[in-house]
């Protein structure tokens, strides 16, 4: 373990497993809620209504983000929520066999995404703590990676799972119980697992409440000063107005029946389809946005970028409207529209950073987030109240005219040349 202290677990212990535990709650709280409800015959209005405010605990993570650093450890925080997470996804799966199933989920749901949010702070935060400045980007792209292959795991392999269950035993609701039942268990395990391996950094303390609370403070107002600061908001919320709409009717698009303009596919499908070959698409391209960013800049890229975002999504008004049932072409152009998004949200994520630059980086981008995961949040909310008075089929045409207002909103950006660019 060259590089780093004696006696302290080697980062490739559980930087992994630590990742990979941070993106599937998410997953589990913004997909697989939506997969569970479409499954057990809830309407598209009600799913992305209620489903939506699960982004909620990210919006407003950078308000009490201050509690991680005010109690306790960053270590105490990340096992202790893991237990909770485990806990929660336990409830789901009791709950959801019972009378009045969609409310008692979506309570128990609302307690996963607030502790997933947490964990996310005090884990981003235990990772800068435990490792050496010369470290932390090493593993940059572990983290991410293990991130992704969460994604995989919980759009693909569970969605899959859910379905072979349904098929074996003919009763969904007993297939999504079974599937949350046992990722309760996992995540029980790795929060033993974490308790024992992950290291306990000198740093990793509890800091002045005084002194922080000062800088917290400092660090909103700063913000909201920026140069720009209504473009820069404006941006942030509109980027994925489109998005955020095409992402909550996707997958219940993928299952609805072909007599009600979906494509009829089963659950396993779609874990195949959408939550496999999607991911791998989605992080292919923000894999290779990465890279040409760093080859010729932000500013030179970001019409590029945004065309890629927001062009594939035409493949969903093609799938409406012909229909096909051949396997490959939906996975191409779920693939396609997962690709492009990949690539303009390499942009978007690279603007946060811009933006976040200088003396409160952290909690600059933590607001900046949170404004992110707004602008996810609200369009998400009417997305099923629009297409079940509209159609498949008008919606996506309707998500492509929402890519409008981000077009506007890019025009006015103004952003250093050379940010982005390795020199």
């Amino acid at each position: 373990m060259e590089g780093f202290a004696p006696n302290t677990p080697h980062p490739w212990r559980w930087i992994p497993t630590l990742y990979f535990s941070q993106g599937l709650p998410y997953v589990a709280a913004m997909t697989l809620s939506v997969i569970m409800y479409k499954n057990l015959g809830v309407s598209n209005t009600d799913i992305a209504l209620y489903t939506s405010w699960l982004y909620l605990p990210w919006v407003i993570k950078p308000l009490w983000s201050p509690l991680v650093d005010l109690f306790r450890t960053k270590r105490f925080w990340i096992v202790g929520l893991q237990f909770v997470v485990g806990a929660s996804l336990a409830a789901v799966a009791l709950t959801v066999p019972g009378p009045g199933f969609f409310r008692a989920t979506l309570a128990v749901f609302w307690l996963l995404a607030f502790s997933s949010a947490t964990h996310d702070i005090a884990a981003d935060g235990f990772y800068l703590l435990a490792l050496p400045t010369h470290q932390q980007a090493s593993f940059v792209g572990v983290r991410s990676t293990f991130f992704r292959l969460a994604m995989i795991a919980g759009q693909g392999g569970l969605v899959w799972l859910a379905g072979a269950l349904q098929e074996s035993t003919g009763n969904m609701v007993q297939a999504w119980s079974l599937v949350f039942g046992s990722l309760a268990v996992l995540f029980v395990l790795v929060g033993f697992y974490h308790w024992f391996v992950l290291p306990r950094p000198g740093a990793d303390h509890s800091v002045c409440a005084e002194h922080f609370t000062t800088g917290y403070f400092s660090a909103f107002v700063s913000f909201f000063q920026k140069p720009q600061i209504v473009i820069i908001l404006a941006y942030l919320l509109l980027y994925r107005l489109a998005e955020a709409q095409l992402l909550k009717l996707a997958t219940p698009f993928l299952l609805d029946d072909r007599a009600i303009g979906g494509l009829g596919l089963t659950t396993q499908q779609v874990g195949i389809y959408y939550g496999t070959v999607g991911v791998l698409a989605l992080t292919i391209g923000g894999l290779i946005g990465g890279y040409i960013v760093s080859r010729w800049g932000l500013q030179r890229l970001l019409w590029p970028l945004i065309a890629c975002m927001h062009v594939p999504n035409a493949v969903y008004i093609l799938l409406a409207v012909t229909q096909p049932t051949n396997p490959l072409w939906i996975s191409a152009a779920v693939a396609i529209e997962q690709l492009g998004y990949g690539f303009g949200f390499t942009a978007y994520m690279l603007y946060m950073m811009y933006v976040a630059r200088g003396e409160n980086q952290t909690a600059h981008y933590a607001i900046c987030t949170g404004f992110m995961a707004l602008g996810m949040m609200l369009p998400g909310m009417a997305a099923g109240w629009i297409q079940e008075h509209i159609g498949y089929t008008n919606f996506f045409v309707w998500v492509m005219i929402a890519t409008v207002p981000s077009l506007f909103v890019t025009a006015l950006l103004k952003i250093d040349p050379a940010f982005g660019r390795k020199e």
